[in-house]
């Protein structure tokens, strides 16, 4: 368990080294010229037991300062953090790992610093070291390792040291893909064991499938805690904002059902439905089944060649398929206040069986967003056949019979 209460750190910013001096020494403090940074201000929550949490934000918005309070390596300036059971971190790269000793110096370092035993550590070492799979260099100085040789040693570190608690900072992003891979099953599998684990990652797919709550940092200050998918919708939402110079907040009225509305409402989007090719409304398609996916925008303004687009997102929120129509060379000419756009997308529906959710936007022609509105409705796909993922192909299948003298049949 973690509990943030009212956390808020501060840095004194010095204009000249002078003025640090001057600071330092209480009988001439007084000429000192500095001012305060707040990295982070007033941030609460609490991570339940076997709960996944993530930081999300901008770079600069304090998600690693918060990372660093809540294990103990910088102490808060305001607030404090209690936090039950024992935490394995992996921060900034570099951070517990000596470049002077080896793989395995380093592993028995670590665990010995977390309070496990020798003989534990014994028992854990050769799952690490084939989680991390370097190979040989697993007796050479870290300090010979490239960078991705260095993270998978010491994510496998931090998950084989048996943690309650897991915090991970960034942890992912320069490893490859079938790391990438590993690394996810086996957050899954923390999370069945009831770990609790608190991470930043820029990868909104990822966050989106692994955390069960999301915490959205902005300038130091918490915007929203609340589930993954909001959350993230929350930021891409404040992303579109900044590309285009404004500020965070959306129009008024622009949430809705829990998910992130934003834009500058040149268009509202009235009606999103999912119909079949005979324009009945549909809830539930067959899979291969034509869906057609209609999108209706009243227009407070001119908008010369507007875009309008879909989304469509898996029940764990993760991007399956999205188009606009600007992607697939429609133009949409002038469309002047007052008068509606209506636009139908239709899709031959080879998603396999599950629910999921439309987003709809409509945008100007530089992508800047009017309107812009996430998992507006659901709907089902029913299929007989049970297949894994989120699309169902149509494979071809070969194969081949060897003979008795080592030839190859022909293909069947």
């Amino acid at each position: 368990m973690i509990s943030v209460q009212n956390v808020s750190k501060c840095y004194r910013l010095y204009g000249h080294a002078a003025d640090r001096l001057r600071a330092a020494l209480p009988f001439v403090s007084r000429g000192a010229k500095a001012t305060d940074f707040w990295a982070v201000r007033n941030i609460s929550f609490r991570v339940e037991k076997g709960e996944v949490v993530a930081l999300l934000g901008p770079n600069g918005s304090g998600k690693s300062t918060l990372l660093q309070i809540v294990c103990g390596i910088l102490q808060p300036t305001e607030g404090r953090v209690l936090v039950s059971g024992r935490i394995a971190a992996l921060l900034e790269l570099g951070a517990g790992f000596s470049p002077e000793f080896t793989g395995r110096e380093n592993v028995y370092l670590n665990g010995e610093i977390l309070g496990l035993t020798r003989a534990e550590i014994d028992r854990a070492f050769p799952k690490i070291e084939a989680f991390a799979e370097i190979g040989r260099f697993i007796d050479r100085p870290v300090k010979e390792y490239s960078t991705g040789m260095y993270v998978r040693l010491a994510f496998s570190t931090a998950i084989h040291v048996e943690p309650e608690i897991l915090v991970v900072d960034e942890a992912l992003s320069v490893g490859d893909a079938i790391f990438a891979s590993r690394c996810i099953r086996k957050f899954e599998e923390l999370r069945e064991r009831k770990v609790t684990v608190l991470l930043v990652s820029h990868d909104l797919g990822l966050v989106k499938r692994l955390s069960d709550r999301a915490v959205f940092l902005l300038n130091g200050e918490m915007q929203m805690i609340g589930p993954a998918n909001d959350a993230v919708n929350r930021y891409i939402g404040f992303v579109h904002e900044r590309q285009k110079g404004t500020g965070i907040e959306p129009p008024e009225g622009t949430m809705a059902g829990g998910s992130f509305r934003h834009g500058d409402r040149t268009s509202e989007i009235v009606e999103v439905t999912t119909l079949d090719t005979n324009d009945e409304p549909r809830a539930v398609f067959r899979w291969a089944e034509t869906m057609r996916v209609r999108v209706r925008a009243r227009f407070r303004a001119e908008s010369v060649n507007p875009i309008v687009g879909m989304l469509i997102r898996s029940r764990l929120g993760m991007d399956v398929f999205g188009t606009n129509t600007r992607v697939e060379g429609v133009e949409l000419g002038t469309v002047r206040a007052g008068e509606e756009l209506e636009v139908d997308f239709d899709i031959p529906c080879l998603l396999t069986r599950q629910e999921y959710t439309l987003t709809a936007a409509t945008q100007h022609w530089d992508g800047a967003s009017q309107d812009w509105h996430d998992d507006v409705l659901s709907f089902r796909v029913a299929d007989a056949t049970e297949v894994a993922g989120v699309m169902r192909m149509q494979p071809k299948i070969q194969y081949r019979v060897g003979t008795a003298r080592g030839e190859r049949a022909p293909a069947r």
